[in-house]
């Protein structure tokens, strides 16, 4: 491969890394805003029911889908034809029509015997959830990365809009969540299919669709158990906490994630950059070592990302936090670890795509859903919210050996012996996290852990970063 073919392919990512990471961290800001405001509002056993709720409808979501939003990105990516992407939004929207429906008719029937509080404001936005993520990874698919961050900002935004009207004006508690959350989806919905023009360009009420309905249905209906596997684990711990503790544990529990989640927003960031990325480079003749590059730099980032948010937030935290709220400081650090062991594990399941061969995903997530039910049952009735931590760290860390071993029938990984220093440091920091009391000495700590960290960095790794930071 040409230097210049490198130069080019080493500046795409970049460039869309930047793109994507407008989208996520605009949109993270704004989650990340909302807890300090949500704990001043509304109590933890009532945030820990809208977020049991939201959690549910994330796991629904594929089931709705069908994991078409998934196959939509997939297969719009692969054509520029306009007769083959007609067809592709056509099926998809088609079916979300149809599954729209039926969620509908089955809320009514548990409505008809059940009496389960918001249980409509739940199928509501849960429906407008999987319209929400269809017409994002179509808008993608369709090599718009622009209206897709827009899909994000606009929805983050109007959350937080909405959130201002209906939690803190007319104080409507966890009824004012559900609200805002629906409207502001909605209205991204609105504003980006006004911008695009998806839906009315692409779908076509009479056209012949049964071949790429198969194709498309192929690779999307594995996909199905696969995530809902993979999201089994946070619906699992919320179960766990309130069944055996309480909502309020739950909802303690769930602020914290939510504070600690800038780490999983960074690893959203490159997972939406390196999916596309990976896809167009899998064939390339020096793919293992580029693919290498990435990994290891993917951890440098990671460490600290992770050291300088969760020290700065602890600075920071007896200003942010209602009282009712402080002990999730607690947990944030080792929930930030585990979110690492998460992104790590996520850069695994790429070569599945890549290879079209998501059937092969099934193992790992049902040894991830296996695992969690069964050490949340062990660790949850005597550790608490620190059993669900242990939890989901010894889960993906066994979910990640796993992958690391299965995927090298698509690639081989090197990892470099210096990527050891900033898992080192990781490690290192949960003593003054937990043990110094002064901030200054945490602001400190940011500066001298992070500079070892980029001195171990490789140098080809520094040289790159250096540039892109003088220019």
């Amino acid at each position: 491969m040409t230097e210049a073919r490198q130069h080019n392919r080493t500046k795409k990512f970049a460039k869309d890394f930047v793109i994507y990471s407008i989208g996520v961290l605009g949109s993270k800001l704004i989650t990340f805003i909302m807890g300090p405001l949500y704990s001043h509002y509304v109590n933890p056993s009532d945030y820990g029911y809208f977020d049991l709720c939201l959690e549910f409808c994330l796991i629904l979501v594929p089931v709705v889908t069908l994991q078409l939003r998934d196959g939509a990105f997939r297969f719009l990516l692969e054509t520029n034809d306009t007769k083959d992407r007609t067809h592709i939004v056509t099926f998809v929207y088609r079916t979300m029509f149809e599954t729209a429906t039926i969620t509908l008719a089955i809320a009514f029937l548990i409505s008809c015997f059940y009496p389960i509080q918001y249980i409509w404001h739940t199928a509501i936005l849960l429906i407008i959830m999987s319209f929400y993520e269809v017409l994002a990874q179509v808008t993608r698919g369709l090599g718009n990365n622009k209206a897709f961050i827009s899909v994000g900002l606009i929805a983050s935004f109007g959350i937080g809009a909405f959130s201002m009207i209906f939690v803190v004006w007319l104080k409507m508690g966890v009824l004012g969540i559900f609200i805002a959350n629906i409207l502001a989806r909605l209205l991204s919905i609105t504003v980006v299919e006004l911008w695009m023009r998806t839906f009315s360009r692409f779908f076509m009420i009479k056209i012949h669709i049964k071949d790429i309905s198969k194709e498309l249905l192929k690779y999307s209906l594995p996909l199905v158990p696969v995530t809902l596997c993979g999201l089994l684990p946070p619906l699992s711990d919320r179960l766990f906490l309130k069944g055996i503790w309480s909502l309020e544990y739950a909802g303690i529990y769930a602020m914290a994630v939510r504070l600690a989640g800038i780490i999983h927003s960074l690893s959203i960031i490159f997972y939406q950059t390196w999916q596309e990325n990976a896809i167009q480079q899998y064939n390339s003749p020096d793919r293992d070592t580029f693919f290498s590059k990435v990994f290891n730099g993917y951890i440098y980032i990671l460490s600290i990302v992770l050291i300088g948010y969760v020290f700065f937030l602890k600075i920071l935290f007896p200003w942010l936090m209602h009282e009712k709220y402080q002990s999730c400081l607690t947990y944030i650090y080792p929930i930030g670890m585990t979110w690492i062991i998460i992104a790590i594990s996520n850069y695994f399941y790429l070569p599945y795509q890549c290879a079209k061969d998501t059937k092969a995903v099934v193992p790992p997530v049902l040894i991830l859903a296996i695992a969690n039910v069964t050490l949340n049952s062990l660790f949850v009735p005597w550790l608490g919210i620190w059993g669900v931590i242990a939890t989901g760290t010894i889960s993906y860390l066994i979910v990640t050996i796993y992958l690391w071993i299965d995927t090298r029938r698509y690639f081989t990984l090197h990892f470099y012996p210096q990527t050891l220093v900033p898992i080192a440091v990781i490690l290192a920091s949960l003593i003054p996290f937990y043990y110094n009391p002064n901030y200054f000495f945490d602001f400190l700590y940011i500066l001298v852990s992070v500079g070892i960290i980029l001195i171990a960095l490789p140098k080809e790794l520094r040289y790159n970063l250096i540039n892109k930071i003088k220019k």
